[in-house]
């Protein structure tokens, strides 16, 4: 393969040892066929000049790439599912395949797999992914980028040429095997598996290795296990945030899908929203409404408290108990500081931010079912009142619910007073990413291999992160 100076091979998982992963082989598939590739992640870790050929091999055949892990790792973790605590968990259809660092950044990546076969940690299941998983997969990741929040990106799909059969969808239906770039696979659940089995050694271990390539700003701190879960808390504060400004709803809280690094990722059955709704659930089996949207910080809270737990094998309560406490604060002042950021306005101060944040909560909710989440800030990004009311939505926001919030935005600057300019915002209604145009997505290519509208969607996305210029910081 063509070596990028990019490119920065630097596995590290593998020395916490055979009590933290097992080595795997990937499944031998009967076919590889690509069906996406990021080329801009690619660049960012050297591995933009593959060829197709050598891509397949590596995403798809599982190859190793140059100076790095030589087998995949399946990773053992534990975790509470829908709060009800399982053992038996682990990676059952992915595996981490290799380590290496950010160009720019330095930050260490991982790539690791969903689809590749099954792991001792399968159970019963056939460790494959659904070509329709994998391409609603790529579909939210890509709007997520574009949104600001911190995800996990979709970095190869390749179908596999296999017959999968489900219970939840018509079956048989394609298989395939996914590729995602994170900053870390390690979860809430990896330090809960080493609690389960009473092993504060191995819970030193995990934080000595999170702290050393996660958090080194944390080398010299005096209680480790705190300085820890305050950082944690924080990052999972802004994630949940970001969430609630883009009105997703991740679905399945579970303590197994939380990263140590606040990186949302695991995308099964997620839903943007259509309109405002605190109640409204992505998983058709969450019938208690436990992950809805407007419990998500509930649900985060929760886990972190779980994985407090953990860390109190080797750390003080007095100090976790603090670092846990600063969640509900930290929240809030993300959640205003994500919402001004989808405004796309300067900020004026915390409690001033607080009260617009509050103002948009407010109008979203009086716009009812005439108001859908996305186009509410496609109006009125940058602040620009005047486009916002001569626009297709103008009359209902001359309407009373938005008086507050009309008031409360004419005070704010524009971040980029150019941004409007860009030819996305020259569009009458934003790129938006809710159930029906998946479903219209994958039909076309279940019922006719055509691909299209899957590569347009992508390209429209693509437009709006240019034009939104956020990132998440």
């Amino acid at each position: 393969m063509p070596i990028s100076p990019a490119y920065q091979p630097d596995p590290q998982f593998d020395a916490l040892g055979p009590d933290f992963a097992d080595p795997v082989t990937a499944a031998d598939f009967p076919q590889t066929l690509l069906r996406y590739r990021n080329d801009r992640a690619a660049a960012g870790i050297g591995l933009a000049e593959l060829t197709d050929d050598e891509w397949i091999a590596h995403f798809g055949r599982f190859a190793p790439l140059p100076d790095n892990l030589s087998r995949p790792l399946a990773m053992r973790y534990h975790g509470h599912q829908f709060r009800t605590y399982n053992p038996d968990l682990g990676d059952g259809r992915g595996f981490l395949f290799a380590q290496m660092r950010e160009a720019g950044t330095g930050r260490l990546l991982d790539l690791g797999t969903k689809g590749s076969g099954q792991t001792p940690w399968s159970r019963f299941g056939d460790g494959r992914l659904t070509l329709k998983g994998g391409v609603r997969e790529v579909l939210a990741t890509a709007l997520l980028e574009a949104l600001g929040v911190p995800t996990s990106r979709s970095f190869s799909l390749i179908e596999t040429g296999e017959a999968l059969e489900r219970n939840d969808e018509p079956s048989p239906t394609r298989g395939a095997v996914l590729t995602r770039l994170s900053h870390s696979h390690i979860r809430f659940g990896t330090f809960q598996r080493h609690a389960f089995e009473e092993s504060p050694e191995r819970i030193s271990a995990l934080i000595d290795h999170v702290i050393a390539h996660y958090y080194p700003d944390l080398e010299g701190a005096q209680d480790r296990p705190a300085a820890l879960l305050e950082a944690v808390v924080g990052r999972m504060a802004r994630l949940t945030a970001a969430w609630m400004a883009a009105g997703f709803v991740h679905g399945v809280l579970n303590t197994d899908n939380m990263n140590i690094t606040g990186e949302s990722f695991d995308y099964g059955p997620y839903r943007f929203l259509p309109r405002n709704d605190p109640n409204f659930v992505a998983a058709y089996f969450d019938q208690s409404g436990l992950y809805s949207f407007g419990r998500q910080a509930e649900a985060v809270f929760w886990n972190l408290r779980q994985l407090a737990g953990c860390l109190s094998l080797v750390g003080e309560d007095e100090p976790l108990v603090a670092a846990l406490n600063i969640f509900a604060g930290a929240y809030r002042t993300e959640l205003a500081r994500a919402m001004r950021r989808r405004l796309g306005v300067r900020s004026r101060g915390a409690e001033v931010d607080a009260a617009l944040a509050q103002a948009a909560f407010q109008a979203l909710a009086g716009g009812g079912e005439a108001l859908r989440w996305e186009p509410f800030f496609f109006d009125w990004f940058g602040g620009d009142e005047a486009r916002a009311l001569a626009g297709v939505r103008g009359e209902l926001y001359r309407q009373d619910p938005f008086a507050a919030f009309r008031a409360q935005l004419a005070h704010y600057e524009p971040v980029d007073p150019d941004a409007l300019n860009h030819t996305y915002f020259a569009a009458p209604e934003p790129q938006e990413l809710i159930y029906e145009e998946i479903e219209a997505i994958w039909a076309r290519i279940d019922q006719a291999d055509d691909w299209s509208a899957f590569e347009a969607k992508l390209a429209a996305i693509e437009t709006a992160r240019q034009a939104y210029g956020l990132s998440a910081d």
